[in-house]
């Protein structure tokens, strides 16, 4: 199937999206929850300077990190490290690679995620690169730093991975595997920390780049607040050994509104986030 932009082209869209646009404005009621969120990464300038901003300041912190042999970013890195090679560890979803365009089709097709849809965009290997992701992956390898990408992909993807990553010029060694997907080794699942723990057995962890908090630590089964400490008691790591890119689309954060409770039906995690919704700033709920 080919998909075009929306501009002129409404006649194309799927009858269930063109009823929820119709009564999303017929009610000043957001019909599509996603809508923003994909727009925003697709068409925001915002977007694109920030994903930059990102990547710049960690390519100016590499030499640094680099020349400090007694530091490492990854906190299951444990005895004697400062010997060992550099390298960077990446998410792949949202950090390197682009996903938006999946987003728009499920948003267009009027369908939610699943895994059948979410294999086929993945096989097609034609994800773009994050604005900002190729240039620091480019600057590590200069530096002589091995770029590690820790994806949840399944590993029955891995080939068509390292295709898209290797289409967009990103550094993807063939001497070793540098791509560590889930279900790769019986003990690496949707959990990171035993790959991190595989990396850092072999490697000094420079840096981490990720959109989500489990790309850093595993926050599994926090809640909203819990997530928040975590973030608060790590505070000296990010912008400098942790750097965070937007992911505004999904994500661990969003998950955890609903609880990660995979029961509820939509419009009872809808109901779940509702319940989030604050209107008072938090001078206000002190002066209470």
């Amino acid at each position: 199937m080919s998909y075009q932009p929306l501009r002129g082209k409404l006649s194309a869209v799927a009858p269930a999206v063109m009823a929820a646009l119709v009564y999303g404005c017929a009610t000043s009621a957001p019909a599509l929850p996603n809508l923003d969120a994909t727009l925003w990464v697709q068409t925001a300038a915002e977007y694109e300077a920030v994903s930059r901003s990102v990547y710049e300041s960690a390519i100016r912190s590499l030499p640094s990190a680099l020349n400090d042999a007694t530091r490492t970013a990854a906190l299951e890195q444990q005895g004697s490290f400062t010997d060992l090679p550099p390298a960077v560890i990446v998410d792949v979803d949202e950090t390197v690679l682009d996903n938006s365009p999946y987003q728009a089709r499920l948003l267009i097709d009027g369908q939610v995620y699943d895994s059948a849809s979410w294999a086929s965009w993945v096989d097609e290997a034609s994800a773009e690169a994050v604005p900002g992701a190729l240039g620091f992956a480019t600057a590590a390898t200069n530096l002589g730093i091995t770029v590690f990408y820790l994806t949840n992909r399944l590993s029955s993807q891995e080939e068509a991975t390292r295709r898209n990553l290797e289409s967009l010029g990103f550094p993807v060694r063939d001497d070793m595997d540098v791509i560590l997907t889930r279900g790769e080794r019986p003990e690496w699942t949707g959990a990171k920390i035993s790959r991190r723990q595989a990396v850092a057995g072999t490697h000094r962890v420079l840096m981490m780049v990720g959109d989500d908090l489990n790309d850093f630590l595993d926050v599994g089964g926090l809640t909203v607040s819990e997530r928040s400490e975590v973030t608060a008691l790590y505070a000296d790591y990010w912008g400098d050994r942790w750097w965070m890119l937007p992911g505004p689309t999904y994500g661990s954060w969003e998950r955890a509104l609903w609880d990660a409770d995979y029961d509820l039906d939509a419009a009872e995690r809808i109901e779940r986030k509702v319940e989030y919704l604050d209107p008072e700033t938090r001078t206000q709920r002190l002066e209470q």
